[in-house]
């Protein structure tokens, strides 16, 4: 933690850490809980296509009226929200149903924070710290949610563990997933409820238009960031764990134990992102450990065996989330304080609604075929991503960058 953080910082960060242990465990769980139940390859795809375009839908409204709303009262709701889709897949099991809840809900079937908390949060953090320790506070905010979403991972395995042990029927034993699930909703709101006056304040005049002054480089960076979230919209963690399951025919608990892995080392690693940044730029930051992991991706779906596949996979994961706390950070960084709520609302909900579009695809690959074709097709969306981005933004300079590593051309 920076040492410059006040105590909103750290109830920020525990929070980001509980929501990441429900989304790890439910997202490794979810595509084999579906299948249980009896949903095909396509149909699983457009549940997590519906828990995406709902996040995106939700994300944008709270975003744009961020400046606007009190943030406590809109955390509290987020979290009420929440709690209801744990609930909802609790007690539903017909497709149609389960799509409803799908979009309305909270429900996060990727490895990160793609939901209604994440424009309120990004915004609130910013001013927890002094702009020298921005990216760090970002990192071990990341960091938080990485290392409880691999423990989450790895507990999505116990379940299924104790269903066979005990002959329980196993679509009952994965549901305990989502009264974690709600659990959770409820403990974060305690904690919400203890944040300080400075934070229940709104960020900016009622009046104001969401986006004035930098209306021009968040639309830009937002559509670049589209082609990114389109990429990542093919190997969400769900689909990848149906991926695993379809191609080498692993059982629940290994593909815990691997993303468990998966995400310490992407935990780990986004704390070498914040010193990384302060030597090269957070633009270089995030291209040159973002490039390699896309590379990576692409050929984990061309090993021939399990172990070559994993091993791969685990090495693209020590790069592929060290480009997260720069991005956030130099979102943050480039735009007025009073326009921060609504920027990160959009550079993020086109990632949803890009990401959203994939997973449909993913699934019909995957039901024709075991083959990684959503994989290849995802490193080369985001490679393409990588390249565009340094070139037309290495140039644009955040305020507090400015000055002798401008020699570096970022």
């Amino acid at each position: 933690m920076p040492p410059s953080a006040t105590a909103d910082a750290r109830r920020l960060v525990v929070t980001r850490g509980l929501r990441g242990l429900a989304d790890g465990a439910v997202s490794v769980l979810l595509a084999d809980y579906l299948s249980t139940i009896g949903l095909s390859p396509l149909q699983i795809g457009a549940i997590v296509t519906g828990t995406l375009l709902g996040s995106a839908a939700l994300t944008l409204a709270v975003g744009l009226l961020g400046h606007r709303l009190d943030r406590r009262r809109v955390l509290l709701g987020s979290s009420a929200l929440m709690f209801a889709t744990g609930l909802g897949f609790l007690g539903v099991t017909a497709f149609w149903p389960l799509l409803v809840v799908a979009v309305a809900g909270t429900l996060n079937p990727s490895a990160g924070d793609v939901s209604v908390f994440l424009p309120t949060e990004q915004a609130a953090l910013t001013e927890t710290v002094e702009d020298r320790h921005r990216t760090a506070i970002f990192a071990g905010c990341n960091l938080s949610g990485s290392l409880a979403g691999a423990l989450g991972a790895l507990a999505s395995g116990l379940p299924v563990a104790i269903a066979n042990r005990e002959g329980w029927d196993l679509a009952e034993a994965e549901r305990s997933a989502f009264v974690l699930y709600a659990v959770v909703a409820i403990v974060s709101g305690a904690i919400y409820l203890r944040l300080s006056p400075a934070m229940q304040r709104t960020a900016g005049p009622a009046k104001a238009a969401p986006l004035m002054k930098s209306r021009r480089i968040v639309l830009h960076l937002s559509a670049l960031f589209c082609l990114d979230s389109f990429g990542g919209g093919f190997i969400v963690q769900s689909l990848l764990a149906l991926w695993l399951f379809r191609r080498f025919a692993l059982p629940v608990e290994t593909a815990g134990a691997i993303f468990f892995a998966a995400g310490i080392a992407a935990a780990f690693s986004q704390l070498v992102s914040a010193k990384l940044a302060a030597k090269i730029g957070l633009i270089n930051t995030m291209v040159y450990t973002h490039l390699p992991s896309n590379v990576l991706l692409v050929l984990v779906a061309l090993m021939p065996d399990v172990k070559l596949a994993v091993a791969l996979l685990l090495l693209r994961m020590c790069l592929s989330q060290m480009d997260v706390p720069a991005r956030q950070s130099y979102v943050m960084a480039v735009v007025p304080p009073e326009e921060r709520s609504a920027a990160a609302s959009v550079t993020n909900v086109p990632r949803s609604l890009a990401a959203a579009i994939a997973p449909l695809f993913a699934g019909a690959m995957l039901g024709r075929s075991s083959f990684g074709w959503p994989l290849v097709c995802g490193g080369v969306a985001k490679a393409i991503y990588d390249v565009l981005l340094l070139v037309q933004f290495r140039a644009v300079v955040p305020p507090d960058e400015a000055g002798p590593k401008r020699a570096g051309g970022d």
